[in-house]
C-alpha cells in the first residue's frame, strides 16, 4: 500500500489536542507536506437497545459538533503555518479504528496528552496501548505542558539508540527530523542491565572492567550512527553513554529538546519500553514531544 506524505493530527476539542495541533502543524510546515486533522464520533450505545434507532438528526448533530472542532483546530494550525495545506477526516466510530487505518498510508499521527494528571482521551488505556503500540507509522505525543517555547523551539532531536532493528529506524527517523529542523541530535545510550558485576572481584577490578564495557559501548554506538553521519553530513551529533535508567537519561537529556525519539520493543536499556512503567513514565514525565517507532513504522 502507498504511503502518502502528509502529517496527521488528532483532534479532540482538548487544550492538550490544541498542543498537539500546533505542534504538528509547525512539523509539516518544516517537513514541506501537508497536515491532516482528523476526529470521531460515536453514537452512544444506549440508543441501540431495545431496537431503537438513533435518530437522523443525532447524526446530524454530532457530526457538526465534530466539524466545529476541526474547523477550530485548522485555525489554530494556520495562526502557525499560514502557508500550510491542510485536511481533514471526519469518521464515525472509535479513535482507534481511524488512527490505526490512518497509520497504514500516513506518515505520522500526531496526539495530545494531559501528562502526569492523566492521559486525554485521544491517548488514554486502551486507545493509546493500541494506536502507540499499533500504528504503522511513527506516533508522536505532545503534552498539555510541552508548549513550543523561544528556547525548545530550536532544541535538539534526542533520540535512544541500543544496536536494535527498531532503534536504527528510531535513528533514522532523528536524522531525518533534525535536517528538516536544521538542528543536531543528542544519541542516548544507556547500559544498566548489563550484568558485569558479577564476574568482577574487587572495586578495583569493577572501575577497569566498567571502562572496559563503556569504551565498547561508545564504539558499538558510533557504528550504528555511521550510516546516518554520511547521509546527513550537516547534522551535529552528541553522543551521551551512560550507566543510568533508560527513563531518567532521557528525561534528563530532553530537557529543552525539541522531540524525543524511541524505538519500540528494543533491547538493552530500552527493552520492554512500550509495555510497562518505562513508557508510561516517558509518555507522562518526557518534557518534550515524543515519538515512537515501531518495526513497521517507515
Amino acid at each position: 500500500m502507498s504511503r502518502e506524505n502528509i502529517v496527521v493530527v488528532a483532534v479532540d476539542g482538548s487544550p492538550a489536542a490544541d498542543n498537539a495541533v500546533r505542534w504538528a502543524a509547525n512539523t509539516a510546515h518544516k517537513r514541506g507536506v501537508a497536515l491532516k486533522i482528523a476526529a470521531s464520533y460515536t453514537m452512544p450505545q444506549f440508543l441501540y437497545s431495545d431496537g431503537i434507532m438513533p435518530l437522523q438528526e443525532l447524526y446530524d448533530d454530532l457530526q457538526q459538533e465534530t466539524m466545529e472542532i476541526i474547523e477550530r483546530a485548522k485555525s489554530l494550525a494556520l495562526e502557525v503555518a499560514p502557508d500550510l495545506h491542510i485536511g481533514y477526516t471526519l469518521a464515525e466510530g472509535t479513535p482507534i479504528d481511524m488512527l490505526l487505518e490512518l497509520s497504514e498510508t500516513v506518515t505520522m499521527i500526531v496526539m495530545g496528552s494531559r501528562g502526569l494528571g492523566g492521559l486525554s482521551g485521544m491517548v488514554m488505556g486502551s486507545v493509546s496501548a493500541a494506536v502507540v503500540s499499533h500504528a504503522h507509522c511513527p506516533v508522536v505525543v505532545v503534552r498539555e505542558d510541552n508548549e513550543v517555547n523561544e528556547t525548545t523551539k530550536y532544541g535538539p532531536i534526542v533520540v535512544g539508540v541500543d544496536g536494535s532493528d527498531v532503534s536504527q529506524k528510531a535513528v533514522e527517523f532523528a536524522f531525518r527530523e533534525a535536517a528538516a529542523r536544521g538542528t543536531r541530535i543528542i544519541a542516548v545510550h544507556t547500559w544498566m542491565d548489563m550484568q558485569v558485576q558479577a564476574s568482577l572481584a574487587g572495586l578495583a577490578a569493577a572501575q577497569r572492567e566498567w571502562a572496559t564495557v563503556e569504551e565498547r559501548q561508545i564504539q558499538e554506538v558510533q557504528s550504528d550512527l555511521e550510516p546516518f553521519l554520511s547521509t546527513y553530513p550537516d547534522v551535529a551529533v552528541e553522543m551521551v553513554i551512560t550507566r543510568d535508567r533508560p527513563v531518567r537519561a532521557l528525561v534528563d537529556s530532553a530537557e529543552n529538546a525539541q522531540l524525543l525519539v524511541v524505538g519500540s520493543h528494543g533491547r538493552g536499556g530500552f527493552r520492554g519500553m512500550l509495555l510497562g512503567s518505562t513508557s508510561r513514565a516517558l509518555l507522562q514525565s518526557s518534557p518534550c514531544p515524543m515519538v515512537v517507532v515501531r518495526p513497521a513504522s517507515s
